[in-house]
């Protein structure tokens, strides 16, 4: 094997992958945020008394839970405007991102609020709190707190999962790279770096989260 390393030709281009690093933790921000709030939305409509809602939302998450993120995201990107609904690069790996999130946070808050005790819903019933009170105050944080390390673990993924978008030249740490390497041909480097990056920033997310965690979830000590 005769291939010499060089990392030192990268550092001209830091500001370049500090850039990409920027851009895929704003993206993926913007997407949990909205992905969580999709979700939320999907549980409720799959609670609903009404039929079609019920249908809607359990349609919505078995077509994205069973369909490749990248089928997706190109769905979106290249399918839409077929019937007149162009987007931006950026909006579409947004609007990928968080359908794709919405629905696999959608069955793990699910699942957390079948684990909360039927006697909370009846103690908020016989307090009269409707429907929405007794969802916002009685059920939320309970099964939020059962079933966060999951949807931290999501979260996560969905900074990993960015990473695909640069298909469809969404602006997030691979595109950068990629251009990078079409310059100085290093891709090895070039390449070790970038994973390098993931790991880094997927390690102070999980960081973040556990300490959100503790401070919100965590059961008071005596």
């Amino acid at each position: 094997m005769n291939y010499k390393f060089d990392f030192a030709v990268l550092l001209p281009h830091w500001e370049q992958f500090a850039q990409g690093c920027w851009l895929t933790l704003r993206l993926s921000a913007v997407s949990i945020a909205v992905g969580v709030a999709v979700g939320l939305l999907a549980v409720l409509a799959k609670r609903s008394r009404s039929t079609p809602l019920r249908w809607s939302a359990q349609s919505y998450i078995e077509i994205v839970r069973n369909t490749p993120f990248l089928v997706q995201v190109l769905f979106i990107f290249f399918g839409l405007p077929s019937v007149g609904v162009s987007l931006s690069p950026n909006t579409a790996a947004v609007l990928a991102l968080s359908l794709n999130l919405g629905a696999f946070s959608a069955e793990i808050i699910r699942t957390g609020i079948e684990s909360v005790p039927r006697g909370q819903l009846e103690a908020g019933a016989a307090l009269g709190l409707g429907p929405f009170q007794t969802f916002r105050h009685v059920i939320l944080k309970p099964a939020l707190r059962t079933v966060y390390p999951a949807l931290a673990g999501q979260f996560v993924m969905v900074l990993l999962t960015t990473s695909i978008v640069s298909s469809i030249s969404a602006e997030e740490l691979t595109s950068v790279v990629q251009n990078i390497d079409s310059n100085i041909f290093r891709s090895f480097e070039v390449y070790i770096v970038a994973a390098l990056l993931y790991l880094a920033m997927s390690m102070i997310l999980a960081t973040v989260f556990k300490a959100i965690d503790r401070v919100y979830f965590s059961y008071p000590t005596k």
